[in-house]
């Protein structure tokens, strides 16, 4: 894991955001749930695309999709360092600032590694609704702080009153809308309201590409044209019975 704020003692574990091929010709899939997300993600531009720090994330994958077991108990090992303890602030580590949980066993594998860390916080944005609602708001780890991020495909299973992220445009239409900004803190992820929201990131193509629409709006626009070029296919003509 790499430290991304030291002054707040933020680590963060990243893996290649979306979709892509590793070295050995595998494809992957980090993001199984994302929605208008994937055409508009800061981790797809940038710094993120620069090869070393590609090839640093694709490892991470590949370490996990290769040797899970081993990674499992590296992480856990690591989290037992003294630089994960101080002695005057909590240490905390966010889960993915690229990449989501992939798999059932992913997930759980890191539910048992936030487990053996019960002193460390952990923190996650993630789209896997449909996963989290079964696997881990049953029975959480107590050190687990989780947001679900609009934008994907699972959108519709946000429950009204749990903790969400939403990217806006700007700074000002976010506080029109009533939200609190992440922009001072990325902790407000873990310890801010129900009601989050992130100011889109300053690369202009996406922002071109946003305009003036939040990823929630965006990806209730995509749902109800899914559901209109559904209703054109299965209209009148096609229940027309068929000749014998």
């Amino acid at each position: 894991m790499r430290s991304s704020c030291a002054t707040q003692r933020i680590y963060k574990w990243s893996l290649p955001a979306f979709a892509g091929r590793l070295p050995d010709g595998r494809t992957y899939n980090t993001c199984p749930s994302a929605g208008v997300c994937k055409d508009l993600c800061y981790a797809r531009a940038g710094t993120f695309r620069f090869s070393n720090v590609l090839r640093s994330h694709e490892n991470n994958l590949q370490y996990v999709l290769d040797e899970m077991p081993a990674w499992e108990n590296q992480m856990a090992d690591e989290l037992t360092h003294a630089r994960y303890h101080p002695r005057d602030s909590r240490t905390h580590v966010r889960v993915h600032d690229s990449g989501d949980y992939f798999s059932e066993d992913y997930l759980d594998a890191w539910l048992r590694i936030m487990r053996s860390a019960p002193e460390v916080v952990f923190y996650s944005y993630t789209k896997e609704v449909a996963l989290f609602e079964e696997r881990v708001r049953p029975k959480p780890p107590a050190n687990f702080r989780w947001r679900y991020s609009y934008g994907g495909t699972q959108d519709e299973l946000i429950e009204p009153g749990h903790n969400h992220v939403d990217v806006f445009p700007d700074e000002e239409s976010l506080a029109e809308a009533g939200y609190t900004s992440q922009a001072p803190s990325d902790l407000r992820g873990a310890y801010g309201p129900e009601t989050l929201g992130i100011p889109a990131n300053n690369i202009p193509h996406l922002k071109k590409r946003q305009g003036t629409s939040t990823f929630r709006a965006l990806q209730r626009a995509a749902n109800a044209q899914k559901r209109e070029r559904r209703d054109k296919r299965s209209g009148p003509a096609s229940r027309r019975p068929k000749a014998d």
